[in-house]
């Protein structure tokens, strides 16, 4: 089985993208949509206000886990319209939880597999704004004979240092709420913790603060918000003596936690909650509804974020999804300390500091120029058309140096020509809440090119994360070599055939069979 897995990991030479997964697309001729919960980077008509949208589909995740996978293939409802509309999501631990799983030889879940969470794991070049918004960026290329092409558009926040000067972050408030109960004992869970919490305390600056609250089937404050500078060592102290005790109750520990982040709530600093867990919560209240009834208050009334970090070989996805993505926040997943020294030392200002709040992504097609279209994940986070410049409705938020892709098949009308759509991302500004808005628009010429002849490596290596995730997921075409794209016996959604870059290409890709593929997709994650 897990040389089958990696054969596919590396090379997927030709594997069929089966839209099984898509989210959304097509217009009142014929178009359908896939029903599931309305989610990780991210840059014709203007974009539409007030647009009619469907009523917003129930969620496959709140459904058992087990059958969010047959409800994702088979369930769909009418598009009327020729807009795409979500939140922005950078959660990168469907990928991330995948890798290990494979790495100890079996398949992750289909229900733990989300495409956008594959494609934003991998490095993007686009270009970063010169202020503290969005960049919005657009391209694709032909991916089969019938008109069928691939369309990425691709959002970037600037990061804390760039060629325009460097914009330290704000001071940081964290609450890590750190699980350790008996399942934390597994080697790799409640010790990776404690250093990944070393490594945050070494890289946090003198003028943040940290609490730790440590939960079992009991919670207690093992130290309130506390000033780094001064205590790095008291701090260091409370983080080793974290040991193993009993059941898991997230509830007890996610309302302490979110306790302590009040009481020592900063203004004018990134107040967030840090949940360090394997999510396999079995005592309690043991469903986000009911966790997040208990945290609602605190996050609305005093901005609290959530990040969730998940650990461990067996690992509740489905809850830490649901919690962060109610708890205006992101997820990630490690399993080695390299990940871990990346989340908290690398990528630090991106996971504790904010850039936008609430940030939505809209893309309108052209219904003359663009006869059917499927965005490729985010199910998860599905927004109503009309509620993009409702600034009422929560959208995602995103840190800085942070990118965000999105992925649609695209099928262009015959003769299509210019402009084909408008791209816009809206976002609240984290701290006035001012709305802002920045827009690019998609050209028909961009979209005609190979995808697998002269498109440029990281859109190659974008779509060939989107594969991987939808072979993962049992597309039914996964494995064969399709002459051309077809439909699925299951889905109203078209497949896309690919071929990946043989022998000899020179687009920094290996060929096929080398010992080097699986390092190469590993080094450009």
């Amino acid at each position: 089985m897990r040389r089958v897995v990696l054969t596919g990991l590396a090379g997927l030479v030709t594997v069929p993208l089966l839209l099984t997964g898509c989210s959304g697309g097509g217009n009142d001729r014929g178009k359908e949509r896939l029903s599931q919960e309305g989610g990780s980077a991210g840059d014709v008509p203007a974009p539409a206000q007030g647009a009619p949208a469907p009523a917003a589909p129930d969620s496959a995740y709140d459904a058992a886990p087990e059958a969010a996978g047959k409800q994702r293939a088979d369930s769909f409802a009418p598009e009327p319209d020729m807009v795409s509309t979500f939140a922005l999501d950078v959660d990168t631990a469907s990928y991330s939880y995948a890798r290990r799983t494979i790495d100890a030889g079996s398949l992750p879940q289909p229900d733990t597999v989300r495409h956008e969470e594959f494609v934003n794991s991998f490095r993007q070049d686009y270009p970063a704004p010169e202020d503290d918004g969005f960049s919005v960026t657009a391209d694709g290329a032909r991916a089969a004979d019938d008109g069928w092409s691939l369309m990425r558009v691709g959002l970037a926040t600037r990061p804390e240092s760039n060629e325009y000067g460097t914009k330290a972050r704000r001071p940081a408030a964290l609450t890590f709420v750190v699980d350790v109960s008996g399942s934390m004992a597994e080697p790799g869970r409640l010790s990776l913790v404690r250093e990944s919490l070393h490594s945050a305390v070494d890289e946090l600056r003198d003028d943040d603060a940290l609490a730790l609250v440590a939960f079992s089937d009991e919670a207690r404050t093992v130290l309130p918000m506390t000033a780094v500078g001064g205590a790095q060592d008291r701090i260091h102290d409370a983080v080793e003596k974290l040991q193993p005790a009993e059941s898991t109750n997230v509830e007890a520990g996610m309302a302490r936690g979110y306790d302590e982040a009040v009481d020592g709530h900063r203004k004018g600093a990134t107040n967030r909650v840090v949940l360090l867990s394997d999510a396999l919560a079995n005592t309690g209240a043991t469903d986000a509804d009911a966790i997040l009834d208990r945290i609602a208050a605190a996050r609305e009334d005093y901005g609290i974020t959530l990040f969730g970090i998940g650990v461990g070989s067996e690992y509740g996805d489905a809850l830490m999804e649901r919690l962060t993505n109610q708890g205006d926040g992101h997820t990630t997943y490690v399993s080695e300390t390299d990940q871990a020294r990346k989340v908290f030392v690398e990528d630090l200002p991106r996971n504790v500091d904010l850039r936008a709040r609430d940030a939505k992504a809209q893309v309108v097609f052209d219904p003359d120029a663009v006869s059917d279209y499927r965005q490729i994940g985010y199910e998860n986070r599905q927004v109503a058309d009309e509620d993009f410049r409702n600034d009422a409705v929560d959208g995602g938020e995103v840190g800085p140096g942070h990118t965000v892709t999105a992925l649609y098949a695209v099928r262009l009308a015959e003769g299509a020509s210019g402009s084909v759509a408008t791209a816009t991302v809206r976002w609240l500004d984290p701290d006035t809440r001012a709305p802002q808005e920045e827009s690019s628009t998609v050209d028909a010429g961009t979209l005609t090119g190979d995808l697998w002849g002269a498109a440029p490596p990281r859109l190659q290596l974008t779509a060939l994360a989107a594969y991987f995730a939808d072979a993962l997921r049992g597309g039914s075409g996964a494995g064969t070599t399709p002459v051309r794209p077809r439909f699925s016996a299951r889905s109203p959604c078209r497949t896309l055939g690919a071929t990946f870059p043989g022998p000899g290409s020179d687009r920094g890709v290996p060929s096929p069979g080398s010992g080097n593929r699986e390092r190469w997709w590993r080094k450009r994650a």
